[in-house]
């Protein structure tokens, strides 16, 4: 499945794209700020590849044919929350070089559409750690409301706030 914007292409992660998603998810500023550790060798980013982007409805946002961050719509049982029937949850990061470019929103846009378009989805979640402005502002910007604010537990098992938001169709 390939999903178009005007300005970028989401695809689905190949093998090949490993180098690239290590060059990108090594910076600490990236995966933390997101729930996860930043990748620490080609081969962890080649692990993440074959095991947890192959899921159907997980992206490579790509720029010019070059993956520039990550996108996913997690349904159930793939999710970091039920949230109920006929839901999802967004999740997407980009890399920092790329950030405040409104990539983020461009992609959310089109995969908000197919969820609510072809996918049967009522409505969608997506959580960000209370400290990540930028992430609050991407999902404010797509029309998101404020949900709840939860407790979760980091890659580290260190408990952090977060706030979710719900989109509704």
């Amino acid at each position: 499945m390939i999903l178009k914007t005007d300005n970028l292409c989401l695809r689905h992660w190949k093998d090949s794209d490993a180098q690239r998603l290590f060059d990108l998810a090594k910076n600490p500023n990236i995966g933390p700020v997101a729930g996860w550790a930043p990748h620490q060798s080609l081969n962890d980013s080649l692990y993440i590849i074959k095991t947890i982007f192959v899921r159907e409805e997980c992206y490579a946002i790509t720029k010019d044919n070059c993956p520039i961050g990550s996108i996913e719509l997690l349904i159930h049982p793939n999710g970091n929350h039920w949230w109920g029937e006929g839901s999802a949850e967004l999740g997407y990061w980009i890399g920092e070089a790329y950030q405040g470019r409104g990539y983020a929103t461009e992609a959310s846009k089109v995969l908000i559409k197919r969820a609510f378009d072809d996918l049967g989805i009522e409505r969608i979640f997506a959580s960000y750690k209370c400290e990540n402005a930028a992430s609050k502002r991407v999902l404010e910007k797509l029309g998101f409301e404020f949900y709840a604010e939860l407790t979760n537990v980091d890659y580290t098992n260190k408990p952090f706030r977060e706030i979710a938001m719900k989109l509704e169709k």
